[in-house]
């Protein structure tokens, strides 16, 4: 009898195991519902008025134009919920650019640079202007400043919103050839390269730079080339590689007065090395040999004194062309926006620094760092080098060459 009842608990086991078996794939037939799902509940909204006013009530109507301090004074909004409104600041309405949409041009850049693997800055750091770069008539007209050396950079500056990193991947070693190749299918007369920092890099990336303006000049020698470079961590050595490489414009930017730059760009770029870069590029390639180019950004709470104090210092490392545009904070995380610059102050600005000597001076609330320095005002004053027909600053007629600029 113990045998029996042994053998009869030790057949409970596997009798159990097949019962739940059998429940769990009854459980995971396919059945059809007795009753249809209910409907999905309404999303909330704020929206509690249907009657909506007419468009002329919320833009202010077409016959009653603003007054110039009207136009000018910044206007504030309510947003959000009850309870939880934020008040934000609209944007004056010389900053208002168009958004880039279904333009055949722009389209067709972006499928060439995606088609190349290639990079531009106007994408990376959400430049405002992209659309009237790009949306050219054709892509003869258009201006896109390519960015080598990939998206991401070594530093951390706070008005920049490009992709950081410590250990950015390897360069791409058809980088050359392929921005070479695109700038042949547009049929460019002015091109402006830039490139993310790259500390990492022994050479700080000149010699990739520099190859990439050589393949250039190979496929087009009439292309003229300006490069915006970094400042290779101070290593002249690299700067003088970049000068000798064929460009016509080297650009390098301060970006900030000297009082701000601690707290403005990372911690790697000071103002005084940002000078010597622009002093010994000129030195490299002599007085006559290249024309230097950097860039301010006004509205982070400059003060008049410092401007002018950095224009004097640029004026010492025989800076030739210098642009003025309004800072623009590319995201909550950047630094915030001190003062937006009005158009009349920046015309006194490019006034000033024509009146200090500058070769030319783009100033303007959308004038970016990657401003082109105008090519028919570029090809003249080469031509006057060349045929050593003015010495640096002292024949350019400023008015005629401005009016010879177009801008990008």
């Amino acid at each position: 009898m113990a045998s029996i009842a042994t053998s009869m608990q030790r057949a409970q086991v596997p009798v159990r195991r097949a019962l739940s078996c059998s429940t769990h794939a009854i459980r995971t037939l396919a059945t059809i519902p007795d009753a249809p799902p209910s409907a999905k509940p309404k999303r909330k909204t704020y929206f509690k008025d249907a009657n909506i006013a007419s468009f002329n009530d919320f833009v202010g109507a077409a016959d009653e134009p603003l007054s110039q301090s009207d136009a000018f004074a910044l206007r504030t909004a309510q947003v959000g919920p009850e309870g939880k409104k934020k008040t934000i600041t609209r944007l004056p309405e010389w900053l208002k650019t168009p958004i880039p949409a279904g333009n055949d041009n722009f389209k067709a850049i972006k499928k060439d640079l995606r088609g190349l693997g290639l990079h531009t800055v106007c994408e990376e750091a959400k430049c405002p202007n992209i659309s009237e770069c790009w949306g050219g008539s054709d892509k003869s007209a258009a201006t896109a400043t390519i960015m080598l050396m990939g998206d991401t950079c070594t530093r951390g500056c706070r008005f920049c919103s490009v992709k950081t990193s410590r250990a950015p991947p390897p360069l791409d070693p058809h980088e050359p050839e392929h921005t070479a190749e695109a700038l042949a299918r547009w049929g460019l007369g002015y091109v402006v390269l830039t490139s993310v920092d790259r500390d990492d890099l022994v050479d700080g990336g000149s010699r990739h730079f520099a190859e990439t303006i050589r393949k250039i000049k190979q496929k087009k020698p009439s292309l003229l080339v300006e490069a915006l470079t970094g400042d290779f961590r101070g290593d002249l050595d690299q700067v003088a590689v970049m000068a000798e490489s064929g460009l016509d414009v080297y650009a390098h930017n301060v970006e900030t007065v000297e009082a701000l730059t601690p707290y403005v760009r990372d911690r790697r770029a000071t103002f005084r090395q940002s000078l010597d870069v622009l002093r010994h590029a000129k030195e490299v390639r002599g007085q006559e040999g290249i024309i230097t180019k950097t860039s301010l950004m006004l509205g982070l709470g400059e003060q008049e004194k410092e401007i002018m104090d950095a224009l004097t210092e640029l004026r010492k490392a025989n800076v030739d062309v210098v642009t003025f545009g309004q800072y623009m904070r590319p995201t909550k995380r950047h630094l915030k926006v001190e003062k937006y610059v009005t158009p009349d102050e920046f015309e006194m600005w490019r006034q000033r620094a024509i009146d200090m000597g500058f070769l030319y001076c783009a100033s303007g609330p959308l004038v970016r760092s990657s401003y082109k320095a105008g090519e028919a005002f570029i090809e003249n004053v080469l031509k006057q080098r060349a045929g050593n027909k003015a010495p640096s600053g002292t024949t350019i007629n400023h008015a005629q060459a401005a009016d010879s600029i177009s801008a990008p």
